[in-house]
């Protein structure tokens, strides 16, 4: 697998978005209505990867978006999680937890402080995925924050120190 930066609206992402949302069709009726644009990924404020398997197909996707304070929900420092997805042929090989490892790394480079994203409850894998690396429950945000099935989770991205009574 390689894991390689892009752009938003370069052809692999745009295949992969395709297809994920397709997906949100079949889970929720339709598809992520979020405005987004080539733009908000772009360094230093933010980053889409997309990763290729062996014989060069795209398989996974993922980016952050740098979001401060804001009507929506959003906190100075956040960096919004948009676009994690794994074809289902390749589920299960950690891709997305290697996505989001970087994704985590370069946030925290660029200096935010919260990664934060918003699923639904109709995705048990990417709640799953997210509560296993370190993922809470916080302030709902963004365009579906006042929709039931909308989950909200975060996760510091400054260092904490060690606890003194240790």
């Amino acid at each position: 697998m390689e894991i390689r930066k892009t752009r938003y609206n370069e052809p692999a992402a745009t295949r992969l978005n395709d297809l994920v949302q397709q997906e949100y069709a079949e889970r929720y009726g339709d598809g992520d209505a979020t405005p987004m644009a080539a733009d908000d990924f772009d360094p230093p404020r933010g980053l889409y990867l997309v990763a290729y398997d062996a014989s060069g197909e795209p398989v996974a996707s993922g980016g952050w978006r740098a979001q401060d304070t804001s009507p929506d929900g959003h906190e100075d420092g956040d960096a919004e999680i948009k676009r994690m997805f794994v074809v289902r042929e390749a589920r299960g090989r950690g891709l997305a937890r290697a996505i989001l490892a970087e994704l985590e790394s370069s946030a925290a480079a660029a200096g935010r402080t919260r990664m934060v994203l918003e699923t639904g409850q109709r995705q048990p894998e990417a709640i799953a995925l997210y509560e296993s690396c370190g993922y809470v429950p916080v302030k709902k945000f963004g365009y579906y924050r006042d929709q039931d099935l909308s989950i909200c989770l975060g996760k510091s991205l400054v260092p904490q120190e060690p606890d003194a009574a240790r």
